[in-house]
């Protein structure tokens, strides 16, 4: 792609001191090279869109007018990053993005210095920067610091967290507000309805001008009428709110007009304070079928830029996701009582047929995790059924409302945990790698893990028979592909099923991990048990077990401390069962982004991984146990 004349500017570029070289008048022309580049890249190896191609003249502004990396660029999410990736001396890299040990699919700090701020999850970029500077502030330094967060940010109560302290503090922050009317799903809530409203005001902005020639004339009138508009437009415009809270709140001004960005930036500069720059951009900008649909070019596997035809995938069958959505309808049929509830991820939790069937009993809160917790455990004190469909990391940022608000009294929430478990792409940050972990020492809760699609099915059914909160937790992706039953049988709490009968050695199994156990127990005549339910357990099943073999392993896509090998530990020791045992699970570090089978490899949660795990831990015992089989036989 470099190796011809089609990018002769931004090939120019490896740092944004080579951007600071040029002159205004080439950076349009720059902007259109970038955005190309970035269509072709991603088109040729997937990843986030649309996102980007609305931040293109944005990046550009940012790192012209800023001394980066000494003045600092905080970037909410990282969805809007691949055009800063590719100014920051990452150009030839990116075709690498979101593989294994390429570049990281959001922004990490150990990987460039121009990246001040780490981020995957939404709304942390404004608290992030006001920390820096707070920072700078004290050291004397005089340098600035620069939030920039989509709309869809500005609807997580943090952000507003983060504006009220930074109002009230004389910091030299910018917060830019990237108003694009989308977040990954499209935008719900008020303050998007209020922006969106007066961002097509074209009738104010022609009575303003016409009033404005005409009064002119008149001196005395037109102060009179200026200070009326200032009270009118107290009333009307978003810059009222954030002014309330101590910010000077400049425009809206286009985010693809970059010669006005370029003199506004500048001037901010010179001011003290916080401030607000309101910019609105075109999400999916200068590509036709991703401004028609942004959501659907959000995030993208390869494609042909010219036909934007998205290229089939390689698994067939239903994924987890799709078996959650159709339970959700199907149960929605025999039950008006069920709610769903989703924090801004209707696509990616599999909500879409839901909300189009039922949408007065769908509800997408915005990008708000905890209120979507709160208000389930609302709805369900006066008799509805809230389904809570979110990602197993992002039900982290709930946990105190899942803890006090639902679980402590009791409630009928059922938790449906899309991406448990490692993700792929989309690297640490979106791993659903502790939620057994932090769900089984609460009391009151049912947790489930699927081995499979039906079993998925059964028991999300289950959960939402019971009478307080149950969770049902599910990666991300296709299954074993066994067939799902269309009718619906609640499973006995708390029981687990011997899916393989053996000697000596025995695999406790949980959701995942039950299918490569079955591989391995073949080879290695070993019992498997399909363990369900991590809380409760089924402590018949294993004090049996426990009693009649020698060697126990316990089997978990979760974080090994404090999950349900833990759990399995406890229940052994507090019946004084002394036997070898190895808790396999998620190592005690991060695992790095790459396709979800090359995470599964690198955490030892594959067939191969397990295998030499149990032959490591056992050593002889295993030995002589293989040996001996073979030699009856």
């Amino acid at each position: 792609m470099e190796q011809n004349n089609e990018y002769p500017l931004l090939r120019t570029i490896d740092s944004p001191e080579d951007l600071r070289k040029l002159s205004l008048a080439q950076l349009e022309p720059l902007a259109d090279e970038l955005r190309n580049y970035l269509i072709h890249s991603v088109s040729e190896i997937g990843g986030h869109f649309a996102a980007g191609l609305g931040t293109i003249e944005l990046t550009i502004a940012l790192h012209y007018v800023f001394n980066t990396p000494t003045e600092k660029l905080v970037w909410d999410v990282g969805h809007q990053c691949y055009p800063h990736k590719i100014l920051t001396g990452r150009r030839d890299q990116i075709g690498t993005i979101r593989q294994k040990n390429g570049l990281t699919p959001f922004l990490k700090r150990a990987e460039s210095e121009y990246d001040a701020f780490g981020a995957g999850h939404s709304s942390t970029s404004i608290s992030a920067a006001l920390g820096m500077a707070i920072a700078a502030k004290r050291e004397g330094s005089g340098r600035r610091s620069v939030a920039i967060i989509g709309d869809g940010g500005m609807t997580a109560g943090l952000a507003y967290e983060a504006l009220n302290h930074a109002g009230a503090l004389d910091v030299n922050l910018l917060v830019v507000l990237n108003d694009n009317d989308m977040s990954i799903s499209p935008n719900v809530g008020a303050l998007s309805s209020y922006f969106a409203r007066i961002m097509s005001g074209k009738i104010y902005t022609t009575v303003h001008e016409g009033g404005k020639k005409v009064l002119n004339k008149f001196p005395p009138i037109w102060d009179l009428a200026s200070r009326a508009e200032k009270h009118v437009k107290g009333m009307v415009t978003p810059g009222t709110f954030f002014e309330e809270l101590g910010f000077n709140y400049i425009g809206p001004i286009s985010g693809h007009d970059l010669p006005t960005m370029l003199k506004v930036m500048t001037n901010l500069k010179q001011v003290n304070g916080p401030c607000l720059l309101h910019v609105v951009t075109k999400k999916g900008k200068g590509y036709a079928l991703a401004e028609a649909d942004p959501v659907k070019y959000h995030g993208v596997t390869p494609f042909d830029p010219k036909t934007g035809i998205v290229a089939s995938k390689s698994k067939s069958g239903p994924t987890y996701t799709s078996i959650f959505s159709d339970w959700l309808c199907d149960m929605a049929a025999l039950d008006e009582r069920l709610v769903g509830i989703t924090p801004a991820m209707r696509e990616g939790s599999g909500l879409v047929k839901f909300s189009e069937r039922y949408p007065e009993r769908y509800f997408d809160v915005g990008i708000a995790e905890q209120h979507s917790v709160t208000v389930a455990a609302g709805m369900a004190c006066d008799g509805l059924k809230p389904v809570v469909a979110i990602y197993s990391t992002f039900l982290q940022r709930a946990y105190d409302q899942m803890l006090h608000d639902v679980v402590i009294q009791d409630l009928p929430v059922l938790f449906a945990l899309d991406r448990a478990g490692l993700v792929g792409p989309d690297g640490p940050t979106h791993n659903g790698s502790f939620d057994f972990t932090f769900m089984r020492c609460l009391p009151n809760i049912v947790i489930m893990a699927p081995a499979d699609e039906n079993e998925c099915r059964q028991m999300l059914y289950t959960g939402f028979l019971l009478k307080g909160p149950a969770s049902v937790r599910y990666p991300r992706g296709n299954g074993p592909g066994v067939t799902v039953e269309k009718d619906m049988k609640a499973l006995p709490i708390g029981k687990a099923e011997v899916k393989r009968a053996g000697h000596k050695l025995a695999f406790f199994a949980f959701g995942t991990m039950v299918t490569p156990s079955l591989a391995n127990a073949e080879e290695l005549d070993a019992t498997v048990i399909n363990m369900r339910f991590v809380k409760p357990l089924d402590e018949e099943m294993i004090l049996e077990i426990g009693a009649t073999h020698d060697l126990l392993v316990t089997v978990e896509e979760n974080a090994v401390q404090g999950g349900a090998g833990s759990a399995i530990n406890e229940v052994l020791l507090a019946n004084k069962i002394s036997k070898q045992v190895l808790n396999i699970g998620l190592p005690d570090r991060f695992i790095e982004h790459g396709s979800r089978e090359e995470m599964l490899e690198d955490a030892g949660l594959d067939k191969a991984g397990i295998r030499k795990q149990v032959e490591f831990f056992f050593g002889n015992a295993l030995l002589q146990s293989t040996t001996r089989r073979k030699a009856v036989v």
